[in-house]
């Protein structure tokens, strides 16, 4: 791997889950482009450190930040504490779980962690993000990764479609409060995409009917969405701000 170019070059940016899947390509591709990454994650350490590496390899410095994007006061403290030593221009909201279930069986608890890891955790870090957005003198940037199924709905998956869908509606309703200070706040609903969470929820025996409800004929790469994610943090999308960025194969127009 190696540095693309430098148009990302004094920016700091801070991306949930950071530590797998989706995640780490997101990381891996800001850091091409020149960016400080500080990689968040919840419980998987090793996974971190392995998209460390990947950044060292391209000449980066990363730094790692444990916390729980569900707990308020562990990630207003955290970033504040990042902010403060390292700065920051780039929020990269993209922790996220997917409990799915019925709904006539779906348990209160599963509802609740889905919300509060999902829609209320990128409320939290976008509210402890703001005052260093705003802050620091360049363009800030606030990116949130949705889904596909925050558009559509799917079978199974009310908790995770709800949580989805109402990241979209917080990402224009901040995109209005900060457009007046210069911050763009944009989100990505990624298609199905190729990662661990995909491979656990996809059976082999529905990957067939899967590929075939997608135009372009097959799932995505986790390096595709990194790339639309460093395009919107960078220069070229300076006059970018409260969309919603489908990147799904055709498999919603």
């Amino acid at each position: 791997m190696a540095i693309i170019d430098k148009a990302l070059e004094n920016k700091v940016a801070l991306v949930t889950g950071g530590s797998r899947g989706i995640g780490r390509a997101i990381c891996v591709a800001l850091a091409q482009r020149g960016a400080k990454v500080i990689i968040n994650y919840r419980s998987r350490e090793d996974a971190a450190k392995q998209t460390a590496d990947l950044i060292r390899e391209a000449g980066g410095a990363p730094v790692l930040s444990q916390f729980d994007v569900a707990d308020r006061d562990a990630a207003q403290t955290a970033i504040a504490a990042l902010a403060k030593e390292h700065g920051l221009h780039i929020l990269v909201n993209n922790a996220g779980i997917a409990i799915n279930g019925l709904v006539l069986r779906f348990k209160a608890d599963d509802w609740q962690r889905s919300l509060d890891v999902n829609l209320a955790g990128t409320f939290h870090c976008i509210q402890a993000a703001s005052r260093p957005l705003l802050r620091a003198k360049a363009d800030g940037r606030i990116i949130n990764i949705s889904s596909v199924v925050g558009e559509a709905g799917n079978a199974g998956q009310a908790a995770y479609a709800a949580s989805k869908a109402g990241i979209i509606g917080l990402t224009k309703a901040i995109a209005k409060e900060l457009a007046g200070r210069g911050i763009c706040v944009n989100a990505i609903t990624p298609g199905y995409i190729e990662t661990d969470m995909t491979a656990e929820e996809v059976p082999e025996n529905a990957r067939e009917a899967l590929l075939a409800s997608i135009p372009l004929g097959r799932m995505g790469a986790a390096t595709e969405i990194g790339d639309v994610v460093a395009f919107l943090a960078g220069p070229e999308a300076s006059y970018i701000t409260g969309q919603v960025v489908r990147v799904n194969g055709g498999m919603l127009m």
